[in-house]
């Protein structure tokens, strides 16, 4: 009964939620059931096909970074432009920032920020944005990183990246009204802060991507804490 109690709450609080992730959670928690018992009382999701990795992506995670650019339209019908890099190996957001006039040199100037002192990747995927050839290849170059390219029309060969933008605007963006660059920041920072800590991942083994202990389960009250204005929780145990 406590359970079935706690799968409600979950679900009330965080409607954006389903199985997995509750799932994951109750993990956390100390709850040991199978998420087929949790997807019991919960509505039934649309499953939408998974894609198979390719090879040489999976061979080499430990040194790949992915990068791409979304767009953001403000309250007053500005369009920002978001760049986005991601580690493969714990789908971590290494780097970000908005602009609303991108060119191949700001890219170049970001990945520079984003990989100093020699600490970039050995590869860095990316697609065929004019963006992304010009200052940003030859600063690439000098890096010593190398370039992956997803063929024509083949976005799922950069899936971790395109999989990672659909969930900041699944979880996050769409329930936003954006004002301004600065407040685009801010909305992505919060909701990366709860995305890397807090939120578990099906491809981490329900871990998150800076690890979070799993909690022995046990007597004593579950605090939650809010992220985005309560968009999305963190649960607890403290100690009765």
């Amino acid at each position: 009964m406590e359970v079935r109690l706690l799968i409600k709450r979950l679900r009330e609080e965080n409607p954006l939620w389903g199985a997995p992730r509750i799932h994951g959670e109750l993990l956390k928690l100390g709850y040991d059931y199978a998420q087929s018992t949790i997807a019991n009382y919960l509505p039934k999701p649309n499953k939408t096909p998974s894609q198979t990795w390719n090879t040489f992506l999976h061979n080499h995670r430990h040194q790949m970074v992915a990068m791409d650019f979304f767009t953001v339209p403000t309250l007053f019908f500005k369009i920002l432009h978001v760049l986005i890099l991601v580690d493969h190996q714990r789908r971590r957001v290494v780097y970000f920032n908005v602009t609303t006039n991108p060119t191949s040199a700001w890219v170049a100037q970001q990945i520079r920020q984003a990989f100093p002192w020699e600490s970039a990747p050995r590869y860095l995927l990316h697609d065929r944005d004019p963006l992304f050839a010009g200052d940003c290849r030859a600063a690439l170059y000098a890096m010593g990183t190398f370039s992956v390219i997803t063929a024509p029309g083949r976005p799922w060969q950069n899936a971790i990246c395109e999989r990672l933008i659909g969930t900041l605007r699944r979880e996050c963006l769409d329930h936003m009204i954006v004002l301004c660059e600065e407040h685009l920041r801010k909305i992505l920072g919060e909701y990366l802060l709860y995305y890397h800590g807090s939120r578990t991942h099906m491809s981490l083994s329900k871990d998150c991507p800076n690890p979070r202990p799993m909690q022995v389960q046990q007597s004593g009250r579950i605090k939650s804490t809010p992220f985005l204005g309560g968009l999305h929780h963190r649960y607890e145990r403290q100690a009765a």
